[in-house]
């Protein structure tokens, strides 16, 4: 069968990849294109837009970039009408996808939505306009499931990809050596992949660095960014940073500092204790704050239900707080221990064999039944 897949950030990409995979072991005879990036594209995807060139975070950011989003817009929906695939598979990335899916349901193209936006975040009526337009749901939120009965929806959760894609990992085991890290009890610093967080972020982890040069610092780049994004970091004696492995640097870091997002799940999985830092341009957070309508920022939380790990966001997000945060997750043995048992708790909840594996078997079954 022929898939059309459509992924706009780093998160979904991975995701994204690792469905192919599993969507090739149900059918072997499978065909992919789409949008997407490099990981998608190395397992097989006939790659049309890379996410780097739709990847804007914030709504200001949105707007400054709304003709690129409506080119894009325009292009995918003339490339699935060319392409003709037996189904579109949307992947998070809500603005665009649920756009798409739309497109799909007029145009009378099977489309199937893996990882929802998070509508149960604001704007719950949302949920009314994904029902009609979605033809199947595949959630990765445990508590999902529950939030789309209330609008009459049976959906499907298939796990968490998070999960699988920590649990796949497999560590270089010259990570240390390579970086000259060594013996060392490393902080990681996870600022996020897009500039706009960076620019929001580095001003306070750079006070942060300057009031502990007692500890060694390790940020998480990515190689899409420009290095000039994170000099005013790494000019420091006792930080350093790393290019595309987080997951390496999270399985050998004492404690660290985290922006909002698939990040702090990460972090959990890697069982690093973590403060979640967020900051928002004043507009964007003056308009999240009338529509937010969850108690937490960071997925930990929200799947646990409790402030399982300190979430200093916006006014709250000071150099002083976050001094105080870091020193108690590195010094304090008692607070770090509640924190890992808050986190097997997450594992618990979390542990439902692979989110991968279960969505592709579901999603080829209901295909060739037709639905």
């Amino acid at each position: 069968m022929k898939y059309y897949l459509i992924a706009g950030e780093r998160s979904g990409d991975l995701h994204g990849s690792n469905l192919m995979k599993e969507l090739k072991k149900h059918d072997p005879d499978a065909q992919f294109r789409g949008f997407g990036g490099d990981y998608m594209k190395a397992v097989g995807l006939d790659l049309v837009v890379h996410y780097h060139d739709m990847a804007f975070m914030g709504l200001i950011a949105l707007f400054a970039n709304l003709r690129t989003l409506l080119g894009r817009l325009k292009q995918c929906k003339n490339d699935i009408l060319s392409y003709q695939p037996d189904v579109v598979i949307l992947i998070d990335y809500g603005a665009f996808n649920k756009r798409i899916a739309k497109f799909c349901k007029q145009s009378g193209v099977k489309n199937y939505y893996y990882i929802s936006p998070k509508v149960w975040a604001w704007y719950q009526s949302r949920a009314k306009e994904l029902k009609t337009n979605v033809d199947r749901m595949f959630c990765i939120l445990p508590f999902e499931k529950d939030f789309f009965k209330k609008f009459d929806w049976e959906v499907d959760y298939v796990g968490n990809p998070v999960l699988d894609a920590v649990k796949s990992f497999e560590p270089n085991s010259d990570f240390l050596i390579q970086n000259k890290l060594a013996n060392k009890q490393l902080i990681a610093l996870l600022p996020g992949s897009r500039k706009s967080e960076l620019a929001k972020i580095v001003p306070l982890m750079t006070k942060v660095i300057e009031a502990n040069p007692d500890f060694h610092f390790v940020v998480a780049g990515v190689k899409s960014m420009p290095d000039s994004l994170y000099d005013p970091i790494t000019k420091y004696p006792n930080v350093h940073l790393v290019l595309d492995a987080t997951y390496d640097l999270l399985s050998h870091s004492h404690a660290a500092i985290v922006t909002s997002g698939t990040a702090t799940l990460e972090t959990a999985l890697f069982k690093v204790p973590q403060v979640v830092v967020y900051k928002a341009n004043r507009l964007e957070y003056f308009l999240a704050k009338l529509m937010i309508k969850v108690e937490f920022v960071s997925l930990v939380n929200l799947i646990v239900n409790k402030e399982a790990i300190r979430e200093l966001i916006q006014k709250e997000a000071t150099i002083e707080n976050t001094i105080i945060e870091l020193r108690r997750l590195v010094d304090d043995s008692f607070y770090r221990n509640k924190i890992m048992k808050d986190y097997d708790h997450l594992l618990e909840i979390l542990d439902t064999g692979s989110a991968s594996e279960n969505a592709a078997r579901l999603m080829v079954s209901y295909l060739r039944k037709g639905n």
